[in-house]
């Protein structure tokens, strides 16, 4: 088998390519065509790469603009020269965006969700038990169906005597009813509240009771609908019921029923006074009962979303119909060729402000979308049963979002299983992968043409059905993404990454990475919604004059800038301003700076920055962002006290990777607790983030001196972490005080 051209797929692109006309007649001219061919080989990729990479260069995709307020540089979309709002005529409103949509694709699949086949528990060898689903295929509603539903959602909350007073918290998992009543809810200019679902005891009281505010037309506490998940198990419920006695306002509890049974709202009517229906006898009741709708207009606040609380309790940001609109038709001029063609796979939580504009945007691009989970994302997830298909093989989406973390966990997923393949396999990954990589970063030197389809057969193919095989775009955003991993992902799964900058407080509006541009570490020029000014921030020595790029404070402007904090006066005129031309600004606390074509990079946050005793500057994010590429790093917060010259970190390493190392060095433990307490353990690890510390050019006092090991996870559902997994240092620091205390020690 070895001497035949079949077992060698180069052979025949050798053979194909040779057998060309072109060098056939290069081979009649002798030595000298040989020579020639050569020559020419070599020359026209370079003068190619040349010319073309000068003009990738020379592209301008952010440029200067003239603004009001706060002197600094401001930068706007190099495409667009009036700030957008509306992505049609007349579609100010969410309302009208959707029924819109609805109308123009009435028969096209809008909203897709699997249904449970079986429910098994495996146990493991340490006896703990792990739920298995098994899921099917998607069943799908239209346009059109998707439409009346939300109307019928819509007419039954006026008839439970709901009206534009009450406010609708929405408190579930991300799903296709989340979207109806979330729809709904606007039809009768209901402002909804967005909660997470993972949010612990004390914030759930602080939102619902914040939300139920006074309401002084009628000098009495607001109504609160809480709209809820998975009664089947009555875990969201039976927390509301849990500190029912500390909320004052809910007068109704909607729940969207399960997959297996529908409970019946009698079942539940020892809860307090609250009257529970479920969403289905609220869609019926309405759809016996039309009302007419009440529909808001441009300035009305459409939600109130809760920001995950990273330092503290969440504040609610008052978003607007036109904030809303706004950013969706911005980023819809920036996604390639998006329409009614797409599939989009929802997983991450509609609470957070990315994952709802990246849906909003689809439903007005008339794309389709497949609901799922991350725990039931792929064929290998934790929670799919073996044999049965995850949610990206039955969807086979082409969009999805991402948080970089969870595009860390694939690309430490694909990496693992190539060595643990090892061998010729490995080499041939690794050679693609180079080859690829050459390639997009400009050079005519690297696999194009049939050398990169070669590749994508016998390499890229099987990696990319782990999430379908269909994906073409891949939206990234919830915080920054390396470098590293935007090349893998790209390369692995033929797609570009676009890379988001925005916040609640911009309804995910600021800044778009476009598609055709193969730098990595930008989240691209401002949003055509939007102006993106730097202002100079002499204390922490980032100025607008720096060189070679101005650097400074993000403050963004325009039309997807929010109204502010609800409730919270004092902290909204903290961080908002408006200037004398009426621009409404958001001070971020990013620190950013320019490149030449406009385009932004976030460098650092004032917030995670302190002054150590010898008075040098440390980024605490920097400094996470640049240890969180060791194999042993799951997660890292640095930690530094002012009051000495070096910094500490706790660390959570990966088990798998730590426990490996053990096995291999004969470290004896009897769990994995007892290993993450062994000298030798947090030598090697402490010896791992010293190289890539190194290697990521970190100065001595950004490294850690002392680090702990911590076994347990952080999770959001530990509070320790937001829902976009970003850290939440307060709670950190305070569970690990005595820890944070002995390394100083």
């Amino acid at each position: 088998m070895e001497g035949s051209d079949r077992s060698n797929p180069n052979t025949n692109v050798v053979e194909r390519m040779t057998s060309s006309s072109y060098v056939s007649l290069f081979k009649d001219q002798g030595s000298f065509g040989v020579v020639a061919v050569v020559v020419i080989a070599m020359i026209v990729p370079l003068f190619l790469s040349v010319v073309l990479m000068g003009k990738k260069k020379a592209k301008q995709r952010g440029v200067p603009v003239k603004a009001g307020g706060e002197a600094g540089l401001a930068m706007r979309n190099a495409k667009s020269a009036k700030l957008i709002e509306v992505p049609w005529e007349g579609a100010t409103t969410m309302t009208a965006l959707f029924e819109k949509s609805c109308r123009k694709h009435s028969s096209k699949h809008c909203l897709g969700t699997r249904k449970l086949v079986s429910r098994d528990f495996v146990t493991a060898k340490d006896g703990r038990k792990f739920e298995k689903l098994h899921l099917g295929e998607y069943r799908w509603e239209s346009y059109g169906k998707t439409f009346d539903r939300a109307c019928n959602f819509a007419s039954g909350l006026v008839n439970l005597g709901h009206d534009v007073e009450t406010r609708a918290a929405i408190f579930s998992e991300t799903r296709a009813e989340w979207i109806i009543a979330f729809q709904g809810c606007f039809r009768q200019n209901i402002t909804v509240v967005t909660i997470y679902a993972s949010l612990g005891d004390d914030a759930l009281i602080h939102t619902l009771n914040e939300v139920g505010d006074l309401n002084v037309s009628s000098s009495r506490l607001r109504e609160v609908l809480v709209i809820c998940n998975e009664l089947n198990s009555l875990v969201q419920l039976k927390k509301l019921a849990a500190i029912g006695s500390n909320l004052k306002t809910i007068s109704n509890v909607i729940y969207f029923e399960d997959d297996e049974t529908a409970i019946d709202s009698s079942t539940c009517t020892n809860i307090d006074s609250w009257r529970v229906t479920s969403f289905s006898e609220v869609e019926n009741l309405g759809k016996s009962n039309p009302i007419q709708p009440i529909l808001p207009i441009k300035k009305d606040i459409a939600v109130i979303m809760y920001t995950s609380g990273s330092t503290g309790m969440p504040k609610g940001v008052m978003i607007t119909h036109g904030n809303i609109v706004a950013t969706a038709a911005a980023v819809m001029t920036v996604i390639p060729k998006l329409g009614r063609n797409d599939v989009y796979l929802g997983y991450l939580p509609l609470a957070h402000v990315f994952e709802l504009a990246a849906e909003i945007v689809m439903l007005t691009a008339g794309a389709s979308i497949g609901y799922g989970s991350a725990l039931t994302l792929t064929d290998t997830s934790n929670k799919i049963m073996e044999g049965t298909k995850g949610d990206a093989s039955a969807l086979k989406p082409t969009l999805m979002a991402a948080v970089p973390a969870i595009l860390d966990r694939v690309k430490d997923g694909v990496i693992k299983k190539v060595e643990e393949k090892g061998g010729s396999a490995k080499k041939l990954f690794d050679i693609a992968f180079k080859r690829r990589l050459t390639a997009i970063e400009g050079s005519w030197f690297g696999a194009w043409g049939l050398e990169k389809k070669l590749w994508e057969v016998m390499i890229f193919k099987k990696i990319r059905s782990v999430l379908g095989g269909d994906i073409r775009f891949m939206l990234c955003g919830g915080a920054p993404l390396s470098g590293d991993t935007q090349r893998f992902i790209n390369i692995c799964m033929g797609a570009p990454i676009g890379q988001g900058y925005g916040l609640t407080e911009t309804f995910a509006g600021a800044a778009f990475s476009e598609s055709d541009d193969p730098s990595v570490g930008r989240v691209g020029p401002p949003l055509p919604c939007c102006y993106i000014k730097l202002i100079s921030w002499e204390e922490g020595g980032y100025t607008i004059a720096d060189k070679p790029m101005p650097r400074g404070e993000v403050i963004v402007g325009g039309n997807s800038v929010t109204a502010g904090y609800f409730n919270n006066s004092d902290k909204t005129n903290e961080v908002y301003k408006v200037d004398e031309r009426g621009m409404r600004w958001f001070y971020t606390g990013d620190i950013g700076r320019f490149h030449p074509d406009g385009c932004l990079e976030i460098i650092d946050r004032k917030k995670d920055i302190v002054k150590l005793q010898h008075g040098e500057y440390i980024s605490l994010g920097k400094v996470e962002a640049a240890l969180s590429s060791s194999n042993y790093v799951d997660n890292i917060m640095a930690y530094a006290d002012p009051f000495h010259n070096y910094c500490v970190a706790l660390v959570v390493p990966s088990q798998k990777v730590l426990e490996k190392w053990a096995q291999e060095n004969g470290i004896e433990h009897r769990a994995f607790s007892d290993l993450c307490n062994k000298v030798e353990s947090v030598n090697e690890v402490q010896q791992s983030l010293l190289k890539v510390g190194k290697a990521a050019r970190l100065d001595k006092f950004e490294i850690p001196a002392k680090i702990k090991l911590i076994p347990e996870p952080w999770t959001p559902e530990s509070g320790l972490v937001t829902a976009a997994l970003k850290l939440k240092r307060e709670p950190l620091k305070a569970k690990f005080k005595d820890e944070l205390l002995k390394l100083y020690q």
